[in-house]
C-alpha cells in the first residue's frame, strides 16, 4: 500500500462506507445485506478459514454459525489507497468483542466471551457498474488476543 497514492477524498469516504456498513451488518446478523457489498466474484478470507469464493458461500458460512452469538466489530484507522479509477486498497484495524444472547443483559449489557481480539482486514475495493465501491477482496486477520482462546 505504501507505493499507492492515497485516494481522492470521494472515494476514500465511499470506500470507508462501505468497510464501515459491512461491520454493521455481520454485528446485526444481515448475512445477505453483508454479502453483498461483496462484488459477485468477491473472496472472504477469515482467520483460519478457507476463502469464501462469492456472495452464497459467504452467507452460507455466517448462517452455520449459532444465531445467539453476537459479535462487535469496532474499526479504526482505515487508510485508503488509490490503485486506479475504479480500484482500491485499504487496511482497517478491527477490535473484535463476542458475546452470546443466551446471557442476561444488565445495565452493562452482556458479558464478553472468549478472547477479545485484534486483528484487521485488508480489502481491495472496486467501483462496480452502478457506481458503488464493493469489496472484491479481504483478508481478515488476528495479531493480538485477550481473555482466553481465540
Amino acid at each position: 500500500m505504501s507505493d499507492t497514492p492515497p485516494a481522492p477524498w470521494p472515494v476514500a469516504a465511499a470506500c470507508r462506507d462501505t468497510i464501515a456498513r459491512a461491520a454493521r451488518l455481520i454485528d446485526q446478523q444481515d448475512y445477505e445485506g453483508f454479502a453483498a457489498l461483496f462484488t459477485e466474484d468477491g473472496v472472504l478470507q477469515r482467520p483460519g478459514g478457507e476463502p469464501l469464493q462469492g456472495r452464497a458461500a459467504m452467507v452460507a458460512a455466517y448462517r452455520a454459525r449459532p444465531p445467539s452469538r453476537i459479535t462487535r466489530h469496532l474499526l479504526a484507522g482505515t487508510v485508503v489507497d488509490a490503485v486506479s479509477p475504479d480500484e482500491a486498497l485499504a487496511f482497517s484495524t478491527v477490535l473484535l468483542w463476542v458475546g452470546d444472547s443466551a446471557d442476561a443483559a444488565g445495565p452493562s449489557g452482556r458479558p464478553a466471551r472468549g478472547a477479545q481480539v485484534a486483528g484487521e482486514f485488508e480489502d481491495r475495493l472496486r467501483r462496480c457498474d452502478d457506481g458503488r465501491w464493493r469489496i472484491s477482496h479481504r483478508v481478515a486477520r488476528f495479531v493480538l488476543h485477550a481473555g482466553g482462546p481465540a
